[in-house]
């Protein structure tokens, strides 16, 4: 076990995060960090982490509880830990912070998660279309002193001003993980590549995690990681009716890409363009726009 240090954290308050929880986070040499800007594939890279380490196998809590985010000002801390601290399996713990928000150990495994910005913009509009109490959590925040975020009142145009405009919060955690990528001990993944070639992404991933499964394991935790398995299973996921309209059908939603093209106009994408370029380098605005398995 190691504390964390919090010396070498910056933070990051946010409406419905506070990274200043890693405190009282106490690590394990075998440690799996899930760690993504939202909306970029989260939920999916928990499922496919937590049926990697039980091959495939009935989960022994919904993925996530099983692998909470620290940082969720809404998880109850003391239950969280002390569900952390009695997993006797190997862990994997979500994050929504850059890289330097987070504690960072040697012997521990990151996977970071990237997705066109547009794509998450499509995804983030639904995210908070649909969530309950999103004013109480940022009335919660304004009270706390941490910043609050843009309502979605419908203005898809509106909101996505006032989203590109916010948008250093998206690509500052892109950078910061792009900065590492040679780090042996990070992964890149897209959601792309996911889509894409599913069997292939777990494979991947089993890989960086020194997984080793039985073919029929494997084709079991490809099954169970579908999209639509995911969203007809939220036994195995998360009932999330209490925070989102639909429930988990709500949360995972359609799961595509490209709905921008229909909706953001030409001064519009100009704007991502101009916010892209500010913050990344061509290399990793392309791999967040196109996919592609980067090794570093």
């Amino acid at each position: 076990m190691a504390q964390v240090n919090m010396a070498n954290i910056k933070l990051y308050p946010d409406t419905i995060a506070d990274n200043s929880r890693w405190r009282n986070f106490e690590s394990r040499s075998d440690d799996v960090y899930v760690c993504t800007p939202a909306k970029c594939g989260t939920t999916w890279t928990q499922t496919i982490v937590a049926n990697l380490i039980f091959g495939g196998e009935n989960l022994p809590q919904p993925v996530m509880q099983l692998c909470p985010w620290v940082e969720a000002v809404f998880n109850p801390e003391e239950e969280m830990f002390q569900n952390l601290a009695q997993q006797k399996h190997r862990r994997a713990i979500k994050s929504h912070c850059a890289a330097d928000g987070i504690p960072w150990f040697d012997d521990a495994k990151y996977i970071f998660v990237g997705r066109d910005a547009r794509d998450v913009f499509m995804s983030m509009s639904n995210h908070l279309e649909r969530m309950k109490h999103f004013e109480d959590l940022n009335a919660l925040a304004a009270s706390e002193g941490r910043p609050e975020r843009p309502v979605y009142d419908g203005d898809i145009h509106g909101f996505y001003k006032q989203w590109i405009n916010d948008s250093s919060h998206y690509f500052d955690i892109v950078a910061s993980y792009w900065e590492r990528r040679a780090q042996s001990n990070l992964l890149l993944v897209h959601y792309n590549d996911l889509k894409q070639d599913l069997d292939g992404g777990v494979r991947r991933i089993a890989q960086f995690l020194d997984i080793d499964l039985s073919e029929s394991r494997y084709r079991e935790v490809v099954r169970r990681c579908s999209f639509e398995y995911m969203r007809t299973h939220p036994e195995m996921v998360g009932d999330l009716e209490v925070m989102f309209e639909g429930g988990l059908k709500g949360f995972i939603f359609k799961g595509t890409n490209g709905r921008w093209r229909e909706v953001l106009s030409e001064d519009e994408v100009s704007a991502y363009e101009r916010r892209a370029k500010e913050w990344l380098p061509n290399e990793a605005k392309e791999w967040l726009e196109q996919g592609g398995k980067h090794h570093g």
